[in-house]
C-alpha cells in the first residue's frame, strides 16, 4: 500500500479541497486523511469497496491521542473501480462537510477544533490525479 503524503500544505476555514482520483481496477479500499500529522488526524475518509468487513460504505473517523475514535457510516457508497471521482471537503471549527460524487453529504466533526490543518494523505488503492485548494 503506497502513500502520497502533502505536509506544510494550508487548508483553512473557508476553503474548498476538491480532490479527484481513481480507485485502481482492483480496489479494496483507499483513504485520505487531514490532519496536523500522522499522529493527529481530524478526518480520515475512507471508502471500502470490500475491507475491514464492510462492502460497499463510506466510514469516517479521527486518529487522536495515539488511537482512533468513533467511527461514522455514511449510507451513499457513489464510488467505482476505475471509475474517475471527485470529493469536495470543506469545513468550520464545529465540522467537516464532504461532498461526495453523487452530491450527497457526509458532516463529520472537527473534533480538534482547529482552523487549519496542514497535513493531507492518501493511503490505499488509488491514483490521485489532481489536489485543489482554493
Amino acid at each position: 500500500m503506497s502513500a502520497v503524503v502533502v505536509e506544510n500544505m494550508s487548508f483553512k476555514v473557508g476553503q474548498t479541497l476538491t480532490i479527484t482520483g481513481v480507485p485502481t481496477a482492483d480496489s479494496n479500499n483507499f483513504a485520505l486523511n487531514i490532519g496536523n500529522g500522522s499522529d493527529e488526524l481530524a478526518l480520515h475518509v475512507n471508502p471500502r469497496f470490500n475491507a475491514h468487513g464492510d462492502q460497499r460504505t463510506v466510514v469516517c473517523n479521527s486518529y487522536q491521542g495515539g488511537r482512533w475514535c468513533q467511527e461514522l457510516r455514511e449510507g451513499s457508497f457513489p464510488f467505482n473501480q476505475g471509475e474517475e471521482f471527485q470529493i469536495k471537503i470543506t469545513f468550520t471549527k464545529e465540522e467537516f462537510t464532504i461532498l461526495l460524487p453523487d452530491g450527497s453529504e457526509i458532516h463529520f466533526p472537527n473534533r480538534p477544533g482547529a482552523e487549519k490543518y496542514r497535513y493531507l494523505m492518501f493511503e490505499g488503492e488509488v491514483r490521485i490525479r489532481a489536489i485543489e485548494i482554493k
